[in-house]
């Protein structure tokens, strides 16, 4: 047996799973995980609500993302200064920010603290109050970054990428917005989306560590389990992407830059399909394993054509992105992306070796464990479970699903995403 998969089978036990997950739905729709560790006396709640940019028009793109941000700046009972004095006086951590489908929270804390963050969470939740003087800051900084990211070349890269891979579908859209969206944006724009977006309704709360789970719920349902809001609409379902039918490709001049950014790609799947560990698998080999796998070994270190290359495959409730991603030298751009398109060809055109395959997947079946070995990460796995409706022994179920996994199956599933005859390529530089 692989010392990988040995070190899995050793830790399994200390895997998530039915027998020590506690789920309950509240009334109000809340859904409620929680898992005690009592070998560290502290906590890691994570949560989220269906709302994110996903409702934001086009007009007045960061709405949303200024809302997310704004909610701790001013409650019904506490000012921006005294909310963070008193989760700075426990030495606790708590934030809110937003996505596309969702507002996310986070906090870290003492279980002795449980029920004081858990109040903080609900207030910032049921009463905010979004100063004007903070909103304003709220929105400098925002213009501030975009500002800089109008300057970043890897970020405008990523930017014209979804723009041409997600045409006409809401993930082209950036969640920060653009500088004349977010200019348009008033403080009574942010309480109008919190009125209609924001409620229990499809909320998720977990809670991991030094607590009881009977404690934990209870704990929850004081501080939420009677919130309501009938304003709150529904989060609309997303619409199919459709896969390019040639390759099509954006440039983005940035002048003063010494170096270009190039992202191409595919559509992939979104993380519910059966072929997303699959593909998982391929990524890894393509371009992430060791030195970023074969595009680091055969651009970066053979060719020497790039600073970095790499690849990412990301995965959701909608459509995915399956990308590949280098900075290079301005000269190198036309040179790296043939070469990448290559390597795209050579990868659906015959199997990974064994040796990549068996290395991979014990890569896969080493990491799992670490990253359940803090209650943040428990947290984060729990949340994915409910988020993507899994199951609570996906878990124990994994060494098989990863060991299941076959050569010729990544070849297939590779073939039915990636087609070097129709990439998104994106590139921005001076």
């Amino acid at each position: 047996m692989p010392l990988q998969k040995q070190v899995y089978q050793a830790h399994r036990h200390a895997l998530p799973g039915p027998d020590d997950i506690t789920r309950e739905v509240l009334p109000n729709g809340i859904t409620i995980m929680t898992r005690s560790n009592f070998n560290s006396p502290t906590l890691s709640i994570k949560g989220y609500l269906p709302a994110g940019s996903l409702f934001d028009t086009d007009e007045k793109l960061g709405l949303s993302y200024l809302t997310a941000n704004g909610l701790m700046t001013g409650t019904r009972d506490h000012d921006f200064q005294s909310m963070y004095n008193e989760i700075e006086s426990v030495g606790a951590s708590l934030g809110f920010s937003s996505g596309t489908l969702t507002t996310s929270f986070s906090a870290h804390c003492l279980s002795e603290d449980l029920e004081l963050i858990l109040g903080l969470i609900a207030e910032s939740l049921r009463t905010p109050t979004f100063p004007q003087k903070e909103f304003n800051r709220l929105k400098t900084q925002l213009l501030t970054g975009l500002a800089i990211r109008e300057q970043d070349t890897s970020a405008m890269a990523a930017l014209l990428f979804d723009q041409i891979i997600y045409a006409d579908h809401p993930y082209q859209r950036p969640d920060e917005g653009f500088p004349e969206t977010v200019q348009v944006i008033q403080r009574e724009d942010l309480e109008v989306f919190y009125q209609t977006t924001f409620g229990p309704g499809g909320m998720v709360l977990v809670i991991v560590g030094d607590v009881p789970a009977q404690q934990a719920l209870d704990a929850v349902k004081t501080a939420l389990g009677d919130w309501s809001n009938p304003n709150q609409v529904e989060r609309p379902e997303l619409p199919p992407a459709h896969p390019l039918k040639k390759t099509r490709k954006k440039s983005l001049s940035i002048p003063g830059k010494y170096q270009a950014d190039i992202v191409l790609g595919c559509l992939a799947p979104p993380r519910k399909s059966p072929d997303y560990l699959t593909l998982r698998v391929a990524n890894n080999i393509l371009g992430e394993f060791g030195m970023m796998g074969r595009l680091g070994q055969n651009i970066r270190e053979k060719a020497g054509l790039a600073y970095y290359a790499y690849s990412s495959l990301s995965a959701g409730i909608g459509p995915g992105a399956w990308e590949m991603i280098a900075g290079v030298n301005p000269q190198n751009i036309d040179q790296t992306i043939a070469l990448v398109t290559e390597e795209v060809k050579r990868f659906i055109s015959e199997p990974v070796s064994e040796e990549e395959l068996a290395d991979t997947k014990s890569y896969f079946l080493g990491r799992m464990p670490l990253l359940m070995e803090s209650n943040s990460g428990v947290a984060i796995s729990l949340m994915n479970l409910e988020l993507f409706n899994l199951g609570l022994d996906y878990f124990l179920n994994y060494p098989k699903l990863i060991q299941d996994i076959t050569s010729e199956g990544v070849l297939q599933a590779s073939q039915k995403y990636l087609d070097h005859e129709r990439l998104a390529i994106a590139v921005a530089g001076p």
